[in-house]
């Protein structure tokens, strides 16, 4: 049977989870410095479809309040755990960041990316994993309750992405909207971009926790009629304690793979990059970052 491996992996591997896949958040230290760089602006967005107030933080890339920019559009990459991207005093350990504001800066500034947009969506914190998961993490959370990652197309759709057109210049169509994320986040991202391939052209997926739902995510990507036209995994091979463990995640990686290049009338372009050292912790997101970038958004 093609999928009888996930039976194995779900009956051992909960024992080992990263404990990265477990986001704790710590109070900032008052001797913090904020380490954005450019312009990163915030505002709250009320949420009907989750019953929330969520903070959304948006980065700016060089040039874009330049009198001479003032009719350019700009593509737009949508991210979870908008608190991990830009700032280390707001990320988890108040250490390490993804990043994000430093890299997209370097890379437009060296001519290897279109300038471009990141919006930060901070997330549910205690209910992180309930908002990101469309299906049960049955390995951390055997017979939990319902999750509602699959609202997440909604509120990107219907409520964050209006949102961000009335106040900024976003260039529209899928070849110029992405959606990313890590870990929870990594699956959340592929799981919108196969919902919405017609709103999301890409999709970055760092370190993807793809056994919820006993590995639905492989099963709802076998048979996609279309998929994003790119998408990006990466995943550590030190992720995981006990042996085995990062061979089954990235049998699971590479079935995606398979199964986004072989959608029946827009197949993906995809790229996966396994880092033999790393492991699950924003230092390796940050460190594959630029090559995501680089593929998702090229300077032509």
């Amino acid at each position: 049977m093609a999928m009888k491996w996930l039976a194995g992996l779900v009956a051992t591997l909960w024992l080992w989870l990263p404990a990265a896949a477990q986001m704790k958040e710590t109070p900032v230290p008052k001797d913090c410095v904020p380490t954005v760089v450019g312009t990163l602006e915030a505002f709250e967005l009320p949420s009907a479809v989750f019953g929330v107030t969520r903070t959304v933080r948006v980065f700016l890339p060089p040039g874009y309040k330049d009198a001479g920019n003032h009719d350019r559009l700009y593509p737009v990459l949508y991210m979870f755990d908008g608190q991990n991207l830009f700032d280390a005093c707001l990320a988890y350990d108040h250490v390490h960041e993804w990043q994000v504001d430093e890299t997209v800066t370097r890379l437009v500034e060296e001519g290897k990316i279109v300038p471009l947009i990141v919006v930060g969506l901070d997330n549910a914190k205690n209910a992180r994993a309930s908002e990101y998961l469309p299906w049960i993490d049955d390995l951390q959370n055997p017979g939990g309750a319902a999750t509602s990652g699959e609202r997440l197309p909604e509120f990107l759709i219907k409520e964050v992405m209006p949102a961000i057109r009335g106040k900024y210049r976003v260039a529209e169509g899928r070849e110029n909207t992405g959606i990313g994320g890590s870990s929870y986040g990594g699956i959340a991202a592929i799981y919108v971009g196969i919902s919405a391939p017609t709103v999301f052209g890409k999709v970055l997926a760092e370190s993807p926790v793809l056994w919820p739902g006993n590995g639905r995510i492989v099963r709802e990507t076998s048979y996609l009629g279309m998929a994003p036209q790119k998408v990006f995994m990466g995943y550590g091979l030190k992720e995981w304690d006990k042996p085995g463990m990062n061979d089954a995640e990235v049998k699971m990686i590479r079935q995606v793979e398979t199964n986004l290049k072989n959608a029946l009338v827009s197949p993906s372009e995809v790229k996966v990059v396994l880092e033999p050292e790393a492991h699950h912790n924003e230092a390796a997101w940050a460190r594959r970052l630029p090559e995501a970038i680089i593929f998702l958004f090229p300077r032509n």
